[in-house]
Parts: C-alpha cells; structure tokens; sequence
C-alpha cells in the first residue's frame, strides 16, 4: 500500500511530466537582429551608389542606428501601441481644456527624431544630392517600429520644404528652425489640415474654411477641420478661402490660399481651436487624429493669394514619398519576421522552411517587397539630385511621373504583402498581442492617405498631359537605357527580353492613344499605373541583378518580378475592360437590384 506521502510525491511527478509535455509543444517567437545589418539589399544598393567617403560615414551610422530601432524604439513604439491618445475636454473643475494627451513614448519618439536628424539631415544636406537617400535609408529602417510616429514625421518634412521652397522668409524662419532642428528640446511637428466635412480628394468643392483679413495684415480662420492627423503638432499648413468685400469666401481650387497656423501660443493656451473628438480609427491608432474647429484662428497667409494648392504640391509630394516609405518598411518588416519564424516554427515533423510551398509564399513577399524598395530608393536619389540642382531635364519628368505612380502601387502591394505574411504565422498571425494585427490595420491607410488608388491614377494621366508626353519620353528612354546595359548579362538575356516586350507594347498602346475617347483613358488609368510601376521595377531590379557582384538572389528576384503581366494595360485592353460597353456593364453589375438604381 502506497503510503500518502508516496503518493504526493507520485502525483507530483505526474504533474510535472504532464507540464512538461506541454511545453514542449509552446511555439517560438520569431527574434529579428539589427534591421540595418540583416537588409542585404539596402546595404548593396548602398555600396552600389554612394561615394566611397559618404558611404562609410552612413553604413557606419545606420549600423548604429539599427542597434537602436532593435533596442529602444520598438519597444516605444509598442507603448504607443499600447498607451494611444485621449482628450480632456474639461478639467476637474469643469473649465474647458482640449487636452489632447500622449504617453510619454509618442514624446520620447519625438525627440528621437531630433536627435537623429530624421527631418534635419534632408535640410543640412551634409552628402549634398546623397543626403535624401540616406534620410530614406534611416527612415525605412525607422518607420515600422516607430508607433505611427511616421505620419507627423511625414508632414513636418513637407512643412519644412514647402517653406524652404518660399525662401524661408522671415516670418517663417523660427518654424523652419524648429522643424529641421536636432535639439529634441526644440523640435516642432507640423499638420497637414485638408480634409474639411465633405472629406475626400476634391478639395477645390471641399474646402469650406473661410480666411478674414485683419487691420494688421494678419488673417483669421473659421471653418471644421474634419480629419487632422498628428492634431498634437505644434504647427500646422492648412488651406482657407480669403472672404471678398462681401464676406463671401471665393468658389474653386483657383481661389485657395495657404496658412501657417501656429497651434498654442506662448502660454500653451490652444489659438482659438477646439478639439470636437478624436476619430476612432481602424488602425494608427498611436496618432491622435481629430475634428478641430477653427474659431477665429490667428494665421499667417504664405502663398499668394488663390495659390494654396500650388504651393502646398511640394509638401504633399514629400508626404506621398513617406507613404511610400512606410509601406516598403511594413513589407520589409513582415517578410524578415516570416523568414525568421519559417526557421523556428516545426509543423508535420519538420521546420517550416522545410516545406516547398510555405517558401515559395515568403519567396514571393520577398520579391514584392524588393521590387518596392529599389522603386522608393530611385524616387529618393532623384529627389536628392532635383533638391542640389544637379538632375537633368529627363531626371526631373521622372521623378514627377514615378512619386504618383510608386505610391500608388506599393499602397496596394502593402496590404497583400502583410495580410499574405500574417497568414504565414497561422492562427498566431490573427492574435493581437503579437502585434501582426497591428501592422496591417497600421498599413491598411496607405492605399487611402495621400491619395487613393483611383484619384492617383488620374494625376498620373494629368501629369503626362500637363508635360506634353514628355514624362513618357523619359519613362521609355530610362527603361530602355538599363536595359540595354544589362541585356550583357547572360542570366538575365531571357528577362531583358521579356520587359522590353512589356515596353513595346505599352508604347503601341500609347501611340493609339489619340484616337481613343478620354472616358476609355480614364477606365484604363489604373491598370496603365500598374504597368508603369511593373516596368519601372523590373528595369530597377535587373540593373540591379547585372551588377558585377550581383547576388544569386538579386538575379532570381528579378526573373520572378518580370515573370509576371508587365502590362496589365495591354492586357485589359484585349479583353475590352475599357470601352463604353464595358462602363455601362460595370454599372448594371454592381447595382443590380439595388433601390439606389431605381
């Protein structure tokens, strides 16, 4: 007969090797090192195109400053993640505040970005033309573990631009310091205030805001500010129409005008703003986002007046090369964390990595994700080369034509890319406290800001009207030049083939462009974007592959990337996806039924 405390003991032991079992079955969590260090591609194209000098002085800061994105500020921007914004309307006393509250990590990122010069170094210009594509490099490292930090970055880079493209005049000078500074105790950031009731892109009809002009010059503000990202900026650049004699405010885009609104004055009082709420969003939830309504608000008019939207076109040139940015981050983000997990995570008795298929998915994120990356580094080193005054005529078409049609596309890719790597982790992949979930509410915005899919289309048809072609001109004259510098390298003979194929046939279908009704260019303008970005992409990516210490990987992805439709266009066109047949169809299709079509 077992005695009780044999029998204790004897349960115990059971208890114990049941335990264990269990925990043999935990799954591991995937741990990613230094992002600078484990991008190959970003360290290649660097040592491929900076100078020598410039180049150990970046590789060795961005080593560094990887150190740090993997140490501190992922761990910040999870806090954000985890500590998101609120408002006070009212304090205990019942007395109005408008207090929009930040935890202490969204301001500790803030000065992050100070000390790191993330907006500074594009302005100092210390690497002359080189210097954007080194903020790019540290900004793609920095922007998927920086807790939608990105978003108010974004919009003070393109402050700083639009006031440095006026001259930076006097008035504007403290701001500009403000914003390019690398004291984390004086760095300013700037919002973006657009997006007035009516919401959306057309903010000719949409702009609602009213400017009174004042004895002293000055001007006052009055109007709702439906959607302001990063409403805990210091400043803002916002639009308003300038009240005639009549105090009626001017109808059209012709009548805007640009405002610098500073948000507090020296006591910290808000300048006649109330915050109505903060929006609850589906993702970018660190970011405060709120109605504002402009009461009285003291402004300064800085464009002439009438040319609000034409001077502010610089800042949302910079805010769109950030979305692209924050997407081709994200990409690289899920893609390193699935190839880590494929190495740990054991399924039907052997490693994931070991299973063919599971690889050839991670394998096509990867190719997505590096075709996006070299499109967003060449957007960068042409912006460096127009900014110094160094680009050549055709460098500066391109670089008007690829910021539309880049951000575009990876907004798209963005999303396939992290909900297909998310799927990768299995039902861990679907659980919030991995912060997967995350990552794709956070990227889900990136196809919608800036521009949608749809409104960005028609601006890539507008700009190839507003030149005359001549961005076409030089989109062909590019492509056909790298290819033909590769078309030596005998790995890549059958892939140079098949893309100068794709361009053939995107300029027959360009050269019958002219006896084609507008409506049909318009049906067509997504799907010709997409095939400017393939193309495009797959000229970058085999330029890339014939370097003389190409990769097998580098020469791989750029097979796979132009094994692909290369022009989807051409091939939409065949199936009369674009005639007036079609447009009515599409309307009988989706309103079938619907009390709407009655």
């Amino acid at each position: 007969q077992v005695s009780m405390q044999e029998r204790q003991v004897l349960d115990s032991m059971e208890m114990l090797h049941t335990r264990t079992d269990l925990e043999t079955l935990w799954q591991e969590q995937p741990e990613t090192g230094n992002p600078y260090l484990e991008d190959t591609l970003l360290r290649s194209y660097l040592k491929t195109h900076l100078p020598p000098q410039v180049l150990k002085e970046v590789n060795r800061d961005l080593e560094r400053f990887g150190n740090r994105v993997l140490t501190q500020i992922s761990a910040l921007g999870w806090d954000c993640e985890l500590n998101p914004p609120r408002f006070q309307p009212y304090n205990a006393w019942g007395w109005q505040v408008n207090h929009i509250i930040t935890c202490s990590a969204w301001k500790k990122i803030k000065e992050i970005v100070a000390e790191e010069g993330l907006v500074a170094e594009a302005y100092e210009r210390r690497y002359s033309n080189w210097s954007r594509l080194y903020q790019a490099a540290k900004l793609y490292l920095f922007s998927s573990a920086s807790g939608g930090f990105s978003c108010p970055l974004a919009m003070t880079d393109g402050a700083a631009k639009v006031i440095e493209s006026l001259g930076i005049p006097g008035s504007l000078k403290n701001a500009f310091d403000h914003l390019t500074t690398r004291d984390p105790k004086k760095i300013w950031t700037s919002g973006q205030w657009m997006t007035e009731r009516r919401g959306g892109s057309d903010v000719a009809n949409g702009t609602k805001t009213v400017a009174r002009k004042q004895p002293d010059g000055s001007y006052r503000l009055y109007g709702l500010k439906w959607f302001t990202s990063a409403a805990d900026s210091d400043m803002a650049l916002t639009l308003a129409r300038v009240e005639d004699a009549e105090g009626q405010g001017k109808r059209g885009a012709g009548d805007l005008s640009l405002f610098f609104v500073k948000t507090r004055d020296e006591k910290g009082s808000l300048n006649n703003i109330q915050v109505r709420r903060l929006k609850d969003k589906l993702g970018t939830r660190q970011m405060a986002t709120a109605e504002l309504w402009l009461d009285g608000v003291e402004a300064e008019m800085i464009s002439a007046e009438g040319r609000g939207v034409a001077t502010i076109s610089s800042m949302l040139n910079l805010t769109r090369i950030h979305n692209i940015i924050a997407a081709v981050s994200a990409m690289r983000r899920v893609t390193s964390l699935s190839r880590e997990y494929a190495c740990r995570r054991v399924a039907f008795g052997k490693f994931l990595k070991d299973h063919p298929l599971h690889m050839q998915t991670i394998a096509q994120l990867e190719v997505q994700t590096r075709g996006a990356f070299l499109l967003i580094m060449e957007i960068t080193r042409l912006l460096g080369l127009t900014e110094t005054n160094m680009a050549s005529e055709q460098e500066q078409l391109l670089l008007r034509l690829l910021i539309p049609v880049t951000k575009l596309y990876t907004g798209k890719q963005v999303s396939a890319v992290v909900i297909e790597a998310m799927e990768s982790f299995g039902g861990q992949g679907y659980m919030e406290d991995t912060g997967l979930p995350v990552i794709v509410r956070d990227t889900l915005v990136l196809s919608i800001w800036e521009g949608t899919t749809n409104i960005l289309s028609l601006d890539v048809l507008r700009t190839i009207t507003k030149s005359q072609g001549q961005v076409m001109t030089a989109f062909f004259s590019t492509v056909k030049n790298k290819l033909g510098l590769a078309s030596r390298t005998m790995k890549l003979e059958g892939t140079v083939k098949q893309t100068q194929e794709a361009v053939s046939n995107l300029e027959q279908f360009l050269q019958a462009e002219g006896s084609r009704k507008a409506a049909t260019m318009e049906l067509a303008a997504r799907d010709f974007s997409y095939t400017l970005a393939r193309i495009y992409a797959g000229a970058l990516l085999i330029e890339h592959a014939a370097r003389p210490d190409a990769s097998p990987a580098d020469i791989i992805a750029a097979q796979r990337w132009c094994s692909q439709d290369l022009c989807p266009v051409v091939t939409g066109l065949a199936s009369g996806s674009y005639n007036a047949e079609a447009a009515l169809l599409n309307s009988t299709l989706v309103y079938e039924g619907s009390p709407a079509h009655s």
